[in-house]
């Protein structure tokens, strides 16, 4: 019951913030993911919430934040922990399917933080694959962050793919969306994969207006046991 109270006041949040950015962007979103049952890892993410929109002279923002509660706690029973990306993203020139991007990552604990520099790749406004990609209604990116900057020492850089489709030909109620982070050149325990990933594929049925019901199916090589997961949940969408 408690828990209730904090996600109250983060709609309250949000809902303020979509009215001043109404005001100040060409376009955005807000969407609100709350999963009571996770299959294997009780401490996985339970909240997250996702904010994006389209600013002047080319630049845009998006954003995720992720809240968890302790290991062995049950889903939502208590959200003391948090991972946020910030993201910051310029197009090069309006003719181009590249952005540059700036990415900050803050997260619970000390000494953690990281953030990168690169360029994201929209390949699906890229001339060469726009018809095809606009035929299966799919949206796909590839953000390079070349250059990380953290604590420590080794030359880190990734690959994070993300990915949205629909099906208006089967139902306009369904979506299917997710994102695959691929890390490169990171020192890492050894019965951690050499080259982790960390992805989600989130499938999506809108139950009426802004309301879904999602699945969503995650992967975490970062965890030497359960690699895998599984939650349920809704999601309500802000669009302006």
């Amino acid at each position: 019951m408690l828990t209730l109270i904090p996600l109250c006041l983060l709609l309250v949040i949000i809902n303020f913030q979509a009215e001043a950015a109404i005001k100040n962007t060409a376009g955005g979103f807000i969407d609100v993911n709350v999963y009571p049952y996770l299959s294997d890892v009780d401490n996985d993410n339970t909240v997250t919430v996702n904010i994006g929109a389209k600013l002047n002279n080319r630049f845009s923002y998006f954003s995720l934040t992720n809240f968890g509660n302790e290991k062995g706690e049950s889903a939502l029973a208590d959200l003391n922990t948090f991972y946020t990306e910030q993201n910051v993203r310029w197009q090069i020139n309006e003719k181009l399917p590249l952005d540059l991007t700036l990415q900050m990552n803050f997260r619970s604990g000390d000494d953690n933080d990281r953030h990168r520099l690169g360029f994201r790749w929209r390949i699906n406004d890229t001339n060469l694959f726009k018809a095809a990609f606009k035929a299966i209604n799919l949206s796909w990116s590839i953000n390079f962050h070349l250059k990380q900057f953290d604590s420590v020492p080794e030359d880190v850089w990734q690959m994070e793919h993300a990915f949205r489709m629909t099906f208006p030909s089967l139902d306009n109620n369904i979506y299917l969306a997710g994102f695959i982070d691929h890390t490169f050149n990171e020192n890492l325990p050894s019965n951690i994969s050499k080259n982790p990933m960390v992805g989600e594929i989130q499938l999506g049925y809108r139950v009426i207006e802004n309301l879904f019901v999602i699945a969503e199916y995650r992967v975490n090589e970062y965890r030497y046991s359960d690699v895998h997961n599984t939650a349920l949940g809704i999601e309500y969408i802000i669009k302006w």
